[in-house]
Protein backbone atom coordinates (compact mmCIF):
# COMPACT_ATOMS: atom_id res chain seq x y z
CA UNK A 1 0.00 0.00 0.00
CA UNK A 2 1.26 3.56 -0.86
CA UNK A 3 1.81 5.71 1.86
CA UNK A 4 0.05 9.57 1.43
CA UNK A 5 2.69 11.84 0.23
CA UNK A 6 1.55 15.39 0.66
CA UNK A 7 4.17 16.68 -1.70
CA UNK A 8 2.36 14.51 -4.88
CA UNK A 9 -0.83 15.53 -3.80
CA UNK A 10 -0.37 19.41 -3.44
CA UNK A 11 1.65 19.33 -7.05
CA UNK A 12 -1.31 17.25 -8.29
CA UNK A 13 -3.66 19.79 -6.98
CA UNK A 14 -1.82 22.50 -8.35
CA UNK A 15 -1.66 20.67 -11.50
CA UNK A 16 -5.68 20.82 -11.80
CA UNK A 17 -5.91 24.40 -10.92
CA UNK A 18 -3.39 25.48 -13.49
CA UNK A 19 -4.91 23.38 -16.23
CA UNK A 20 -8.40 24.86 -15.25
CA UNK A 21 -6.97 28.58 -15.55
CA UNK A 22 -5.94 27.50 -18.71
CA UNK A 23 -8.80 26.25 -20.25
CA UNK A 24 -10.64 29.51 -18.49
CA UNK A 25 -8.05 31.83 -20.30
CA UNK A 26 -9.43 30.02 -23.81
CA UNK A 27 -13.40 31.53 -23.11
CA UNK A 28 -14.17 34.79 -24.94
CA UNK A 29 -14.87 37.81 -22.63
CA UNK A 30 -18.21 37.42 -23.11
CA UNK A 31 -19.10 34.35 -21.53
CA UNK A 32 -16.57 34.87 -18.74
CA UNK A 33 -18.58 37.64 -17.79
CA UNK A 34 -21.98 35.24 -17.91
CA UNK A 35 -20.15 32.59 -15.83
CA UNK A 36 -19.63 35.10 -13.18
CA UNK A 37 -23.22 36.21 -13.09
CA UNK A 38 -24.45 32.90 -13.31
CA UNK A 39 -22.27 32.10 -10.37
CA UNK A 40 -23.37 35.36 -8.13
CA UNK A 41 -26.90 34.82 -8.96
CA UNK A 42 -26.96 30.78 -7.84
CA UNK A 43 -24.48 32.14 -4.64
CA UNK A 44 -27.28 34.39 -3.48
CA UNK A 45 -30.09 32.29 -4.44
CA UNK A 46 -28.52 29.42 -2.04
CA UNK A 47 -27.41 32.25 0.27
CA UNK A 48 -31.51 33.46 0.55
CA UNK A 49 -33.13 30.25 0.64
CA UNK A 50 -30.47 29.11 3.78
CA UNK A 51 -31.38 32.79 5.74
CA UNK A 52 -34.20 33.76 4.65
CA UNK A 53 -37.21 31.10 4.01
CA UNK A 54 -38.19 29.52 6.98
CA UNK A 55 -37.09 25.58 8.01
CA UNK A 56 -40.61 24.78 7.94
CA UNK A 57 -41.14 26.09 4.91
CA UNK A 58 -42.70 23.60 2.55
CA UNK A 59 -43.56 20.40 4.39
CA UNK A 60 -47.48 20.10 4.18
CA UNK A 61 -47.41 22.54 0.88
CA UNK A 62 -46.21 26.15 -0.59
CA UNK A 63 -46.17 27.86 2.86
CA UNK A 64 -45.03 27.53 6.16
CA UNK A 65 -46.16 24.57 8.38
CA UNK A 66 -46.14 26.84 11.53
CA UNK A 67 -48.28 29.12 9.73
CA UNK A 68 -51.03 26.46 10.46
CA UNK A 69 -50.62 26.64 14.17
CA UNK A 70 -50.49 30.50 14.14
CA UNK A 71 -53.82 30.71 12.21
CA UNK A 72 -55.38 28.19 14.50
CA UNK A 73 -54.20 30.39 17.87
CA UNK A 74 -56.42 33.20 16.48
CA UNK A 75 -59.46 34.75 18.54
CA UNK A 76 -62.55 33.45 16.48
CA UNK A 77 -64.24 36.69 15.62
CA UNK A 78 -66.86 35.26 12.88
CA UNK A 79 -70.04 33.33 13.89
CA UNK A 80 -70.78 32.67 10.17
CA UNK A 81 -74.40 33.56 8.79
CA UNK A 82 -76.33 29.87 9.58
CA UNK A 83 -76.27 30.81 13.45
CA UNK A 84 -77.89 34.05 12.90
CA UNK A 85 -81.01 32.35 12.01
CA UNK A 86 -81.44 30.68 15.14
CA UNK A 87 -82.60 33.85 16.71
CA UNK A 88 -83.00 35.75 13.85
CA UNK A 89 -84.87 33.41 11.94
CA UNK A 90 -87.67 35.89 10.62
CA UNK A 91 -85.25 38.17 9.30
CA UNK A 92 -83.18 35.37 7.37
CA UNK A 93 -86.41 33.85 5.83
CA UNK A 94 -86.80 37.97 4.39
CA UNK A 95 -83.11 37.39 3.23
CA UNK A 96 -83.01 34.54 1.81
CA UNK A 97 -86.05 35.47 -0.45
CA UNK A 98 -84.42 38.85 -1.82
CA UNK A 99 -81.33 40.10 -3.43
CA UNK A 100 -79.39 40.16 -0.47
CA UNK A 101 -80.02 36.36 0.20
CA UNK A 102 -75.82 35.94 -0.87
CA UNK A 103 -74.36 38.70 1.26
CA UNK A 104 -73.57 37.70 4.59
CA UNK A 105 -74.69 38.62 7.60
CA UNK A 106 -71.68 39.74 8.99
CA UNK A 107 -70.56 41.73 6.02
CA UNK A 108 -72.98 44.65 7.02
CA UNK A 109 -73.44 43.85 10.85
CA UNK A 110 -69.64 43.22 11.52
CA UNK A 111 -68.10 39.93 13.63
CA UNK A 112 -70.65 38.09 15.42
CA UNK A 113 -69.08 35.51 17.42
CA UNK A 114 -68.34 37.68 20.72
CA UNK A 115 -72.18 38.77 20.34
CA UNK A 116 -73.77 34.56 20.24
CA UNK A 117 -71.50 33.95 23.23
CA UNK A 118 -73.31 36.72 25.21
CA UNK A 119 -75.86 38.59 23.52
CA UNK A 120 -76.63 40.91 25.76
CA UNK A 121 -73.06 42.51 26.90
CA UNK A 122 -72.03 42.52 23.01
CA UNK A 123 -74.40 44.45 20.45
CA UNK A 124 -73.69 44.29 16.55
CA UNK A 125 -73.40 47.18 14.39
CA UNK A 126 -76.78 48.60 12.56
CA UNK A 127 -76.07 50.78 9.55
CA UNK A 128 -78.43 53.54 9.76
CA UNK A 129 -76.71 56.20 7.50
CA UNK A 130 -75.62 56.67 4.17
CA UNK A 131 -72.09 55.20 4.49
CA UNK A 132 -72.70 51.52 3.88
CA UNK A 133 -74.84 50.84 1.22
CA UNK A 134 -72.51 52.76 -1.09
CA UNK A 135 -69.44 50.71 -0.82
CA UNK A 136 -71.55 48.43 -3.13
CA UNK A 137 -74.06 50.45 -4.96
CA UNK A 138 -71.90 53.38 -5.66
CA UNK A 139 -72.03 53.55 -9.21
CA UNK A 140 -68.97 52.48 -10.85
CA UNK A 141 -68.33 51.54 -14.45
CA UNK A 142 -66.23 48.54 -13.86
CA UNK A 143 -69.33 47.08 -11.82
CA UNK A 144 -71.54 44.10 -13.54
CA UNK A 145 -73.84 45.60 -16.24
CA UNK A 146 -77.62 45.28 -14.45
CA UNK A 147 -76.35 45.90 -10.91
CA UNK A 148 -78.00 48.21 -8.94
CA UNK A 149 -75.87 51.73 -8.59
CA UNK A 150 -76.50 55.42 -7.48
CA UNK A 151 -74.92 58.49 -7.12
CA UNK A 152 -75.25 59.44 -3.90
CA UNK A 153 -74.66 62.68 -4.30
CA UNK A 154 -77.62 63.38 -5.92
CA UNK A 155 -79.42 60.22 -4.87
CA UNK A 156 -81.93 61.78 -1.89
CA UNK A 157 -79.04 62.91 -0.38
CA UNK A 158 -78.69 62.88 3.08
CA UNK A 159 -81.93 60.84 3.74
CA UNK A 160 -80.66 57.70 5.06
CA UNK A 161 -80.96 54.00 2.68
CA UNK A 162 -83.04 52.21 5.16
CA UNK A 163 -85.63 54.74 4.77
CA UNK A 164 -86.48 53.81 1.07
CA UNK A 165 -85.10 50.41 1.28
CA UNK A 166 -85.80 47.22 3.53
CA UNK A 167 -82.06 46.46 4.24
CA UNK A 168 -82.27 42.56 4.38
CA UNK A 169 -84.97 42.72 1.07
CA UNK A 170 -83.69 45.57 -0.74
CA UNK A 171 -86.56 46.29 -3.38
CA UNK A 172 -86.63 49.67 -4.45
CA UNK A 173 -89.78 51.92 -3.48
CA UNK A 174 -90.65 52.09 -7.28
CA UNK A 175 -89.63 50.40 -10.29
CA UNK A 176 -86.99 52.74 -12.30
CA UNK A 177 -88.25 54.25 -15.15
CA UNK A 178 -84.91 54.73 -16.78
CA UNK A 179 -82.73 52.76 -18.12
CA UNK A 180 -80.28 55.25 -17.07
CA UNK A 181 -80.75 54.00 -13.45
CA UNK A 182 -78.10 51.37 -14.41
CA UNK A 183 -76.79 51.99 -17.54
CA UNK A 184 -75.32 55.38 -16.55
CA UNK A 185 -72.14 54.89 -18.96
CA UNK A 186 -74.52 53.84 -22.04
CA UNK A 187 -76.59 56.73 -20.79
CA UNK A 188 -73.88 59.30 -21.03
CA UNK A 189 -72.17 58.11 -24.01
CA UNK A 190 -75.85 57.92 -26.23
CA UNK A 191 -76.76 61.52 -24.87
CA UNK A 192 -74.21 63.27 -27.17
CA UNK A 193 -74.94 60.84 -30.27
CA UNK A 194 -76.58 61.06 -33.30
CA UNK A 195 -78.73 58.72 -31.40
CA UNK A 196 -79.70 60.56 -28.20
CA UNK A 197 -83.15 60.96 -29.50
CA UNK A 198 -83.93 57.04 -30.19
CA UNK A 199 -85.64 55.34 -27.50
CA UNK A 200 -83.47 51.96 -25.76
CA UNK A 201 -86.77 50.15 -26.30
CA UNK A 202 -86.44 51.03 -30.10
CA UNK A 203 -83.49 48.33 -30.34
CA UNK A 204 -84.26 46.50 -26.91
CA UNK A 205 -86.88 44.57 -25.58
CA UNK A 206 -86.88 44.33 -22.09
CA UNK A 207 -89.56 42.17 -20.10
CA UNK A 208 -90.54 44.25 -17.45
CA UNK A 209 -88.78 41.63 -14.99
CA UNK A 210 -85.80 43.11 -16.43
CA UNK A 211 -86.11 46.33 -13.80
CA UNK A 212 -86.27 44.34 -10.90
CA UNK A 213 -83.95 41.23 -11.79
CA UNK A 214 -81.97 42.64 -14.32
CA UNK A 215 -79.05 39.67 -14.50
CA UNK A 216 -82.19 37.01 -14.61
CA UNK A 217 -84.02 38.71 -17.20
CA UNK A 218 -81.92 40.24 -19.83
CA UNK A 219 -83.17 42.54 -22.78
CA UNK A 220 -83.02 41.17 -26.33
CA UNK A 221 -80.35 42.83 -28.97
CA UNK A 222 -80.56 42.86 -32.46
CA UNK A 223 -78.86 40.17 -34.82
CA UNK A 224 -78.45 41.44 -37.94
CA UNK A 225 -77.89 43.92 -40.70
CA UNK A 226 -81.45 44.80 -41.09
CA UNK A 227 -82.17 45.86 -37.97
CA UNK A 228 -80.14 49.25 -38.18
CA UNK A 229 -81.31 49.23 -42.15
CA UNK A 230 -84.29 49.94 -41.18
CA UNK A 231 -83.58 53.21 -40.84
CA UNK A 232 -80.21 53.42 -42.38
CA UNK A 233 -80.93 51.83 -45.90
CA UNK A 234 -81.25 53.59 -48.90
CA UNK A 235 -84.76 52.25 -49.15
CA UNK A 236 -86.29 54.02 -45.87
CA UNK A 237 -88.85 55.42 -46.07
CA UNK A 238 -89.62 58.75 -44.11
CA UNK A 239 -85.69 58.32 -43.09
CA UNK A 240 -84.69 62.43 -43.89
CA UNK A 241 -81.70 63.34 -42.25
CA UNK A 242 -80.59 60.29 -41.47
CA UNK A 243 -77.15 58.79 -42.55
CA UNK A 244 -77.87 56.17 -45.79
CA UNK A 245 -76.40 53.88 -47.21
CA UNK A 246 -76.86 50.68 -49.03
CA UNK A 247 -76.74 47.61 -47.57
CA UNK A 248 -76.69 45.34 -50.57
CA UNK A 249 -72.81 46.97 -50.93
CA UNK A 250 -71.96 48.51 -47.95
CA UNK A 251 -69.73 46.21 -46.41
CA UNK A 252 -71.54 43.11 -46.71
CA UNK A 253 -69.36 40.79 -44.74
CA UNK A 254 -69.53 42.55 -41.26
CA UNK A 255 -72.56 43.07 -38.88
CA UNK A 256 -72.72 47.22 -38.53
CA UNK A 257 -71.25 47.30 -34.87
CA UNK A 258 -68.10 46.08 -35.62
CA UNK A 259 -67.24 49.29 -36.87
CA UNK A 260 -70.02 51.35 -35.21
CA UNK A 261 -71.01 51.97 -31.64
CA UNK A 262 -74.76 51.62 -31.65
CA UNK A 263 -75.06 53.93 -28.63
CA UNK A 264 -72.14 56.77 -30.22
CA UNK A 265 -72.42 55.63 -33.65
CA UNK A 266 -69.72 58.03 -35.62
CA UNK A 267 -68.86 57.24 -38.78
CA UNK A 268 -65.60 55.57 -38.89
Amino acid sequence: MNEFDPNTALSSIGGFFRRLRERWQRFPEQVKRLTVLLAVVVFALVTARTMLVPADFGKYGHYRASAVDEIVAQPIQYAGHEICTECHDDVAETKAAGFHKNVGCEVCHGPAAAHTEDVEAVQLLAPRGREGCPLCHEYLPSRPTGFPQIVSASHNPVKPCIGCHEAHDPKPPETPKECSACHATIARSKAISHHAYVACTRCHEAPDQHKLDPRSFRPSKPDGREFCAGCHDDGASGKEGIPQIDQASHEERYVCWQCHYPHLPEAQ
